[in-house]
């Protein structure tokens, strides 16, 4: 199973970030969407889970909860949008992989045998840090993730 990963948008939804998310059987979009147009432009590639960030207000976002907790490929993924808020406990709750976005820094990690993937901003570039999306790669009970930058 293929996940594409996205955050920080911040209203901008690139087409080079649509190409890399193609072909993903589901998209999290883990926070500081902008605008609900992005999710809708989303859906029409796969299905959606989305966070709301610390930017999003509205009545579009009041309806988009602070975490998600879901199984997707037989693993259970837990989504925020801000690190900090991340429960110290996912690993002991079954968590395999935990998302967020909010620093704009694309990175992977493990914390205590859980996988820990910021997917970086896919939106506006902010200071030097690279444009990117990312993607979990699940197989089985083995998962891979990857950064991809954009250009």
């Amino acid at each position: 199973m293929k996940i594409g990963l996205i955050s920080d948008t911040h209203g901008l939804l690139r087409p080079e970030a649509l190409a890399a998310l193609e072909g993903c059987e589901w998209i999290v979009h883990a926070g500081d969407i902008g605008k609900p147009e992005i999710l809708d432009a989303l859906r029409r590639l796969a299905p959606v889970a989305a966070v709301r960030g610390n930017n999003d207000h509205g009545e579009w976002a009041d309806v988009l909860p602070h975490e998600v907790e879901l199984e997707l490929g037989g693993l259970r993924l837990h989504v925020v949008h801000q690190p900090e808020h991340l429960p110290a406990d996912l690993a002991a709750r079954g968590v395999r992989v935990a998302i967020c976005g909010h620093s704009h820094k694309p990175r992977i990690d493990e914390r205590g045998g859980v996988l820990l993937v910021n997917p970086g901003s896919a939106g506006p570039r902010r200071f030097r840090l690279p444009i990117a999306v990312g993607r979990l790669h699940i197989d089985g009970t083995e998962v891979r993730a990857e950064l991809i930058e954009l250009s």
